[in-house]
């Protein structure tokens, strides 16, 4: 895994770059300190994935993304000290995003996620250890709401219905809309929690109360609170083993 390491602090950069160094499949590849530098950077150089500042002077991470124009494009994860920034990350798209000082677990969890990803996009097959432990870590989504940032709980959440170009987050009779796409969104959410039981519809796995047969081999769900949902022949099977 070919990394790039940019972000205007020093001592942030050795902190993450030590971490990386434990990693044995992981070669840093090149170090920035501001966003220009990046944008060059992944232009010239084959990158898997970049850790982009969203903050940095001159030019963001954000700027930094949208300047390069190298081929292919690598996974970012942005890292920030704001929690504030999460939306920012969410809208770009990134893979992940990770918050200063850094947590050796939560990033080894993004480590897991990323090899797992990376092997998918290289039509590789994912060895077993890694699909069981390629879990999502993240805890909060950040939610736009009335020009304020709500973080909500990922354990809140009932359920999760595509819209388009967008998600629906449903917890507890309230739904909130965020842009995101639905594998975008799979990929960041636990997977011990969360399961894709149609190709529009994830599931808090621990609201289910029963699942009921339904017709031409697909199945009703049932929340807790009492919400019916369609799991597709597909995904029903895959659930059932899952739930012994």
């Amino acid at each position: 895994m070919r990394v790039l390491i940019a972000d205007d602090e020093r001592l942030a950069r050795q902190r993450l770059l030590s971490l990386l160094e434990k990693e044995d499949d992981v070669q840093v590849v090149g170090e920035c300190s501001d966003g220009a530098a990046a944008s060059e950077f992944l232009k010239s150089k084959p990158v898997d994935v970049a850790f982009l500042d969203i903050e940095m002077p001159g030019q963001s991470g954000l700027e930094a993304l949208t300047a390069s124009t190298g081929s292919p494009q690598p996974l970012i994860v942005f890292i920030t000290a704001f929690e504030q920034y999460a939306v920012r990350a969410f809208e770009a798209n990134a893979f992940d995003y990770l918050l200063k000082p850094y947590r050796e677990e939560r990033l080894r969890n993004t480590l897991t996620r990323l090899r797992g990803h990376l092997a998918l996009l290289s039509k590789k097959t994912i060895p077993n250890n890694l699909r069981e432990n390629a879990n999502g870590d993240v805890e909060r989504i950040p939610i736009k709401s009335n020009g304020r940032i709500l973080l909500l709980k990922t354990d809140e959440i009932d359920w999760i219905e595509a819209e388009h170009n967008y998600v629906r987050l449903h917890t507890r009779g309230v739904a909130h809309l965020i842009r995101e796409t639905m594998t975008a969104l799979e990929v960041k959410l636990n997977s011990r929690r969360f399961r894709r039981i149609h190709r529009s519809t994830i599931v808090n796995v621990e609201r289910i109360k029963e699942i009921q047969p339904w017709f031409r081999g697909d199945a009703i769900v049932v929340l807790d609170n009492g919400q019916k949902l369609t799991a597709s022949r597909n995904f029903r099977d895959q659930l059932r083993e899952w739930l012994g």
